[in-house]
């Protein structure tokens, strides 16, 4: 679990793709302190599995299921990425829940400057803009943000200059693919009303009758 409160920016120090899997190897400094094989720190927004490490790097093995619905199979040596460990308990709770499992890819569609602020507007497919509503949150590469506003084919969110010092988003262009992960509260509303709704009965005179509410 985590919080979406990125604590540093890592630096893509090899990747390695092996059919439809890869490996990689992330330079980091601070998520590195007290690590351990097996720990989870979320790269980009993705949770993966410490399998080795090192001073100044670690390293973590990325399935196909995650290249498909993630943008870290874009990634090439140099590529900033946004690093957070799991949270532990009993820490402070900043951000939002934040599972570090992608729900699909948005893309850039402009930034623009506003006094001390940028706003970021982001293109996304139907199947996420449902869970994505005003003044929600929403995790973009793993960073923790609440969303603005939406229009018919994606939404906008406003960052503060912390943010942007902070995390990988302002390094990004227009057009390049950014990990998307919904509010799960949204989801878990969305699949207990699907139960309600294959078991619904029409109400009526003679169906109150018979639950004896007449």
């Amino acid at each position: 679990m985590f919080t979406g409160l990125v604590e540093e920016i890592g630096y893509m120090e090899s990747v390695v793709h092996s059919g439809n899997s890869m490996k990689i190897k992330i330079k980091a400094s601070r998520v590195l302190e007290n690590v351990k094989n097996g720990d989870s720190i979320s790269t980009n927004g993705v949770c993966l599995t410490v399998t080795s490490f090192d001073a100044s790097s670690y390293t973590a093995d990325v399935m196909p299921e995650t290249l498909r619905l993630t943008n870290l199979g874009s990634l090439v040596k140099g590529s900033p990425v946004n690093l957070e460990r799991a949270m532990m308990a009993g820490d402070r709770f900043g951000g939002h829940i934040v599972s570090g499992h992608i729900d699909g890819i948005g893309h850039v569609r402009n930034f623009r400057e506003e006094d001390n602020a940028t706003w970021i507007s982001v293109e996304c497919p139907d199947e996420l803009l449902k869970y994505i509503v005003a003044k929600g949150s929403i995790a973009m590469d793993g960073t923790s943000l609440t969303v603005v506003d939406t229009d018919s084919s994606g939404f906008r969110v406003s960052i503060i200059p912390t943010t942007k010092d902070e995390t990988a988003l302002l390094k990004k262009k227009t057009g390049d693919p950014i990990n998307l992960e919904c509010d799960i509260l949204g989801k878990y509303v969305e699949r207990l009303l699907s139960f309600r709704d294959n078991g619904k009965k029409d109400i009526s005179m003679d169906f109150l009758k018979d639950n004896g509410f007449l």
